[in-house]
């Protein structure tokens, strides 16, 4: 294969020649040799996208239910009318997915039954870690007799009563496609042998064609495009440092990394003070870091772990932010300037499907701060542009090291069809024209 007409993102004109799935030339002029020509016209060659943090059968499920979040659904009536007219996902239930109680109001059974007496339904909370169950739903579950219907990180629990015919990843791969996406980090935690298996059997069938990294410990079967990272690990607030301190401690043991989930400054403090006591290595992660106070910025620096945040979620609930977050915590919500000036290795993601699964639109939020309202967040978090398209080039193994379009790197592209300057100013998913994986 050989792309002509184009250029790479710092506007040095460049044609890029791939044999089998490597890059075996760069240059201003190549010749056609029996290549099979694709031709730019002026258009950008970029490295491949890689979305950093994301839910990969969540997504898939996602995409079959209703949307209940503060855009879609405002108040119990709207909630009433989205689910009543919903159809069943293939396992006979209503799902609901992205709800927030500031906007429609608290949720339980009692709520849930008033909405939909019939029919089972399950809500997801927006963080993902709540599911909201109505009567019906309990009843399939066996727990007929919860208080409250709110099941808090139960996941594993659900999967195995509400689970009907998977609908695969698909669409889901075919929409990363068209992002000029290559390669996603599946971080959902405890992944176990049915779900490497899954992955693997999607892979095969060529229903998912991007490359996947798992956050867990190397399981068979292997496929050229599946690969292992750190361990990751969900804390709450409730954790207790000593049985977060032992677990890490084992990890180490076992020759592994880690990627933790932080989202309050305590679960930060938590994950700081563990780090410190057992020690780094390359490849430990802080997930999201979505509130870092200034004080600690130099002691995350210190640690060397890479923070791989979501600046989407200024895009997508900044309004929600600016009204239930104190002022004076607004200034450390999901940073971005700040942790890059004080040292810390930054990478991007969307944590789809609890974000929108567009790393452009996460790369716009990343330079404008801006909420839904059209208000800022955080003004002096704002990045350059081509500091906001760096945080989807890393590879999944280094993700805050962009790579780049160079002679023995692996043909994973993504092509655009209006020049560099237009790509960084404009930051959209429309001039992607082609998505290169292993040079097909």
């Amino acid at each position: 294969m050989l792309i002509v007409g184009g250029s790479l993102i710092d506007g040095r004109r460049a044609d890029v020649r791939i044999v089998g799935d490597r890059i075996v030339a760069v240059a201003p002029d190549i010749s056609p040799v029996d290549d099979e020509v694709i031709d730019l016209a002026g258009g950008t060659v970029l490295p491949g996208l890689h979305d950093h943090h994301v839910h990969l059968r969540a997504m898939a499920a996602a995409a079959q239910s209703v949307r209940v979040g503060p855009a879609h659904v405002r108040g119990r009536e709207g909630l009433r009318a989205a689910l009543r007219t919903a159809e069943p996902d293939a396992a006979g239930w209503i799902r609901g997915v992205g709800y927030y109680e500031t906007v429609s109001g608290d949720l339980d059974r009692h709520v849930l039954d008033e909405v939909e007496p019939h029919r089972p339904v399950r809500v997801q909370h927006r963080t993902g870690a709540m599911w909201f169950v109505n009567t019906a739903g309990l009843r399939r579950l066996g727990i007929a007799d919860h208080e409250t219907g709110r099941l808090y990180r139960e996941d594993r629990a659900l999967a195995t009563h509400t689970r009907g015919a998977d609908p695969g990843p698909a669409e889901i791969s075919r929409q990363l496609l068209s992002y000029g996406v290559t390669g996603v980090t599946e971080a959902t935690p405890d992944l176990t042998d049915d779900d490497v298996a899954y992955l693997h059997r999607s892979l095969t069938d060529e229903t998912l064609r991007q490359r996947v990294h798992l956050l867990r410990a190397p399981a068979p079967p292997r496929h050229p495009r599946l690969s292992f990272g750190p361990t990751k690990r969900i804390i709450d607030d409730d954790v207790e440092l000593v049985e977060f301190t032992d677990w890490l401690v084992a990890q180490r043991a076992a020759g592994r990394a880690v990627a933790v989930h932080c989202v309050t400054t305590f679960q930060l403090v938590v994950t700081i003070t563990a780090l410190q006591t057992v020690g780094t290595v390359p490849g430990d992660r802080i997930e999201h870091a979505a509130v870092v106070p200034h004080e600690l910025l130099t002691v995350v620096a210190d640690l060397g772990v890479v923070v791989v945040t979501q600046p989407n979620f200024v895009a997508e609930r900044g309004d929600e932010y600016l009204a239930d977050v104190a002022a004076s915590e607004h200034p450390g919500l999901w940073r971005l300037a700040s942790l890059v000036a004080a040292g810390i290795p930054v990478a991007g993601s969307t944590d789809a499907p609890f974000g929108d699964h567009d790393p452009w639109a996460a790369m716009r939020a990343a330079c404008t701060r801006q909420t839904p309202s059209g208000a800022t967040l955080g003004l002096g978090e704002r990045l350059s542009r081509r500091a906001a398209l760096e945080l989807f080039l890393g590879s999944p193994e280094t993700p805050a090291v962009p790579r780049r379009v160079e002679v023995g790197a692996t043909a994973d592209l993504c092509l655009l069809d209006v020049s560099p300057d237009e790509v960084l100013n404009e930051f959209t998913a429309d001039a992607v024209t082609r998505t290169v994986i292993g040079g097909t």
